[in-house]
């Protein structure tokens, strides 16, 4: 979904974000100078109730795996936020660029229920160990370490 977007403008790339509750009409990607190869190429700048340009988040190059086409990708953040935006820039800077978004897919921690395959053994245990219930679902061996009472 596309909710922005960026262009040059006077030599720097301003833009704006709008969604049903987030209106950013004025940002700016500063370019990032430095030679660690993990840094980001742009931070988003945004202009504060003060009038001051604060920074609110970054973008990386990224390249699509099934197109080859080079993006940015990074996210917005600010303790106004309930959480931060995940955002992707397509286009260039001479021609503009779209700023899109998707809601991130949840990741389930525990990972999947069903597993087709099982490491097992004294070095690399799998899973969560072995149940402490029986087929009826009652308790049997393994249960606390002074019997059935759990010492406070």
């Amino acid at each position: 979904m596309n909710i922005g977007e960026f262009k040059m403008s006077n030599g720097r790339l301003l833009g704006s974000i709008a969604t049903r509750t987030i209106d950013l009409p004025r940002l700016g990607l500063r370019p990032v100078e430095s030679s660690n190869d993990k840094a980001p190429t742009y931070e988003i700048v945004a202009l504060n109730v003060g009038n001051r340009w604060v920074q609110v988040g970054a973008l990386w190059e990224a390249v699509a795996n099934s197109t080859g086409e080079t993006f940015l990708q990074g996210s917005i953040d600010d303790p106004s936020l309930p959480e931060p935006l995940p955002v992707a820039l397509f286009g260039t800077d001479q021609d503009g660029m779209r700023v899109a978004w998707r809601r991130p897919q949840r990741r389930d921690d525990f990972g999947p229920a069903i597993r087709t395959s099982r490491r097992e053994g004294p070095e690399e245990p799998g899973g969560f160990g072995d149940s402490t219930a029986g087929a009826d679902g009652q308790m049997m061996g393994g249960g606390a370490p002074f019997g059935d009472e759990v010492p406070y």
